[in-house]
């Protein structure tokens, strides 16, 4: 089943659809932003780890869709919905896919020259166990930079990344990571978020 929220809010004479959905199936809530039916950005935030949970629910899923639609909606009114995007993971669907990574740590900044991405391979909400995990952290004028991993029984991978290659200037990379089980495969593209400089 998914459920959602759906608000239009009005700042500065622009009129915003801020809609929220749970994807049951990639365990993530997902909140997209409308000005016009175009979409002009999309955050999802991954629950994952709490679906072992003792007494979770669907109750729990609808409580935490609702409180990220109504943060998305606070931002919005403040007229810092720019702002907000570009500082938030950016996820890529396979659409008609069923297989979804999600990066389970996404909520922590880069805070020194490595990184361990831990990553949750599944499949229409189950682990998938032996997904071939590739990584590419793609920066300007730079040679990406490539690792991979397999997937554990649990779904669970880590991915390691080495950022000491990068410039010093270089801000808030990109990094493509890419599952492959069976003839399927599925891409997400997210954004690394930098604090302090620490790349330099």
């Amino acid at each position: 089943m998914i459920f959602g929220f759906n608000t239009d809010v009005k700042h500065d004479q622009t009129v915003y659809h801020v809609q929220s959905e749970a994807r049951k199936a990639d365990l993530l809530l997902q909140t997209m932003v409308f000005v016009k039916g175009h979409c002009i950005g999309k955050y999802a935030s991954s629950y994952a780890e709490q679906v072992g949970n003792p007494g979770f629910s669907e109750e729990h899923i609808h409580d935490l869709l609702k409180k990220q639609h109504r943060e998305v909606l606070d931002v919005v009114k403040a007229g810092s919905i720019d702002q907000f995007f570009r500082g938030q993971t950016e996820i890529r669907d396979a659409e008609g896919e069923s297989l979804s990574v999600t990066w389970l740590n996404s909520d922590e900044p880069v805070t020194s020259n490595k990184l361990t991405m831990r990553l949750l391979v599944s499949d229409s909400g189950v682990a998938v166990e032996g997904a071939l995990v590739t990584s590419r952290l793609q920066y300007p004028a730079g040679v990406p930079i490539h690792s991979q991993a397999v997937s554990e029984p649990d779904g669970r991978v880590a991915i390691e990344l080495d950022l000491e290659a990068m410039d010093g200037n270089v801000r808030d990379p990109v990094v493509f990571v890419r599952a492959t089980h069976g003839e399927r495969s599925v891409t997400r593209k997210y954004r690394l978020k930098a604090e302090n400089n620490v790349l330099s």
